[in-house]
Formats: C-alpha cells, structure tokens, sequence
C-alpha cells in the first residue's frame, strides 16, 4: 500500500508541475494545434463587393503567403467568408453565423458602414477580436469597446481631411453636396463640426438621394453659390450621377470625394464623360496606388491566387490590414487566445505596415487606429498620390 501512496504522490506532482495546455486544447473557438480560422465579414455581391470581396481578397493574398511560411507561430490561417450583401440584416446573420456555427477564432472585415453598424451589437456581445478593414463609420468603434478595433480611416478623420485639404489648395469658399442616410450622416455630422471648428460656413449645403438618377437641380443651386471647393459626401453611384452632371454644367470648382469613391479608375468609367475628373480629388486609406512600383510583387500575387482580378485600392486595403492582423497575431503568441490578442491590439503603437500613409497606434481608450489620409488624382490613366493632410481632432 505505501508503495501505491507513493506513486500516486508522483503522480499528483507531475501533474501539478505540468505547463498549461494550450489555448486550442482549452477549446478556444477557432483555434487547433495548427489552424487559425479567421471571419471575414463583407459584401461578397452587389454593389457594395468593392468594400467587401476586394478587400477580402487583398486580405486572403497577405494569409496565403504567410501560410507557405510557415504560418503564424506555427498555425496556418484559414479565412472563412460570409456576404453581408451590405444590408443591416444579412449581417446580423452573416456574424451570427461566423461566430456561431463556424466558431471563428476572430473576425477581420466590416465593408459597407451600415451592415457593420448593425451587426456589432452581436459581435461585441460575443466578445470575439474584430479587426475593421473597411467600414468607415464612427459608430462602428464608437463607444469603445474592448475587442472591437478598425484599420480603416473612421468618417470624422476624413471629413476633417476633405475640409482640411480644400483650404490647403486655397478655397476660401466652400460648398458640401452629401446624403442623409446613417452612412451620409456618419460623415455629414462630424464635416459640419469641423466646419465649425474652423471658423469656416459652407456657402452651399446640398442634399441628394442615393438612388437619385439626376442631380441638376443640385448643381445649380451649387453653382449660383459660387465654390472655390465642394466636398462630397456620396456613395459611388449618386456621386458619379453628381460628377456626369456638374461636366455638362461646365460647373468646375474642386470636388473632393472620399474613400467610398477611391477606385478612381472604376469611378471614371461610372461617370463615363471624358476629363469629368479633371478637378476631382479622393482620400485614399492607402499611400500607394494600384500602378506605384512598390505594388509590384502584390499585383503579381493577387493574378496568382485571384487571376483575372485587377488590383485596385481596395485590395491594398486589404493587404495592409492582414499585416496588422498578422503582427497582432505574431505578438499573442502560441498560446492563443482572444483575450491576448484584445490586449496586444490595445497596446498596438507605431507600427508601419509600409502601405498605409502613416502608423497604426491604438490605445485601450482608442481603437480608431489609423488617423493619416493620403489624397490621390487621376492623370491620364494613372493614380498618383498627391499627398498626405494631417489630421487634428
């Protein structure tokens, strides 16, 4: 008998001294000895695919190359998608059905900012790490929440920037042509307050439908205001039915856009009147555009694992957020867990992913984690960067 009690006091020893299991041993949803199964969220059809299967694109290029390297502390990333057909309800389904039935470990996506809106009571309820690609809205990270964090620009830093830039360039007259809907007063409501801030009053405040098929009226009255600048708040399709009117109008102030109408090229061939862009600047999340040399090997990549597509905007946008998701990630660690990767991205600072126009720092106070806009232009049938405005709040 005391030789049993001895072993079993071995026993009990060892077991005490034996390190924690893992995370994925500890049944963490979406996480296996050597997977990571990460949520992306999106408009996968429909208009809105720009902001959703393009960015997911961009996105899944940055996961495959990290996969043939090994992956990430020793786990490959397997990237499940979900439509949210850019409608509030498909996402409340398409999230429940991430997080619940596929049992993501987290998700990274959110295009349109009305969906994202509506599925993050879900998401934060579910306490699951969302990295934000897209979704601009500040309502989508505001309140702070603890696992809810974006790498895209939030609509208060661009329609600070769209003022910002108009008085660098000279306006001293300034005009704003915007819809109402959630995502139009998203930017419209923090564009009035930095009008404000500025000391500055619109001479025209102009509001168009987003389905609007003419916008005649607008542009007259726009006009007999007498702009030096207009800002456009506009979804792509009012905005190139405001562009394909103002050209025929001759009305050639500056029109500064933002990033719902960055794919310049795409844009173009929507308002389909030659040199109607001639005056037309847009704020991109992204330095580089799709043809800067430095987008050369992921032009290449994106033809390799997506043939036929073209790399636009859209899926840099992608690329540089998957680097941030991949750092953060890194950093957790091989014992994963939600909880850690909330706390690395809580004390993200500083870091270049070489693609955005600036750093990305987030505080555990706040998670809007990209504050620098760059401004692009058309010439000929290229994009260029023309600069970056700074942004204060």
């Amino acid at each position: 008998m005391r030789t049993v009690h001895v072993v079993l006091m071995i026993v009990a020893a060892l077991v005490v001294a034996a390190p924690a299991p893992p995370a994925a041993a500890q049944g963490t949803p979406g996480v296996t000895a050597d997977e990571i199964k990460i949520g992306a969220l999106g408009a996968l059809t429909g208009p809105g695919y720009l902001y959703g299967r393009l960015v997911m694109n961009g996105a899944e290029v940055v996961y495959n190359e990290v996969n043939k390297a090994g992956g990430v502390n020793g786990r490959k990333i397997t990237l499940v998608r979900e439509d949210d057909r850019c409608d509030a309800a498909t996402a409340i389904a398409a999230a429940k059905k991430l997080i619940f039935q596929h049992r993501v470990f987290m998700l990274h996506g959110g295009g349109c900012s009305n969906a994202s809106i509506a599925a993050r009571p879900e998401i934060e309820k579910a306490n699951i790490p969302w990295v934000v690609f897209a979704s601009v809205a500040d309502e989508v990270t505001l309140p702070t929440a603890p696992y809810i964090f974006s790498t895209a620009l939030a609509a208060s830093i661009e329609s600070a920037a769209q003022l910002e830039f108009a008085l660098q360039q000279g306006a001293k007259r300034v005009a704003v042509i915007s819809m109402r809907d959630a995502w139009g007063r998203a930017r419209y409501n923090p564009l009035m307050e930095t009008f404000k801030r500025k000391g500055v009053t619109p001479v025209a405040d102009e509001e168009m439908s987003p389905d609007a098929n003419d916008a005649t009226p607008q542009v007259l009255r726009l006009r007999q205001a007498n702009p030096d600048a207009v800002i456009i708040v506009l979804y792509p399709k009012a905005a190139a039915v405001y562009m394909r009117d103002a050209a025929k109008l001759t009305f050639k102030p500056i029109q500064i856009g933002q990033t719902a109408l960055g794919d310049l090229l795409a844009f173009r061939e929507q308002v389909a009147i030659p040199n109607a862009l001639e005056r037309f600047y847009t704020i991109s999340h992204v330095r580089y555009t799709p043809d800067d040399p430095e987008m050369e090997r992921w032009r290449g990549l994106l033809e390799k694992y997506f043939p036929g597509d073209r790399l636009s905007v859209y899926n840099i946008m992608g690329i540089a957020s998957a680097n941030v998701v991949v750092e953060v990630l890194k950093r957790a660690g091989r014992d994963l867990t939600r909880e850690r990767v909330r706390d690395e991205l809580a004390k993200l600072k500083d870091f270049n992913t070489n693609i955005y126009p600036g750093v990305i720092s987030c505080t555990p106070t706040d998670h809007q984690c990209h504050k620098t806009p760059a401004f692009m232009q058309l010439a000929g049938d290229k994009v260029k960067t023309i600069g970056v405005t700074t942004v204060t709040r």
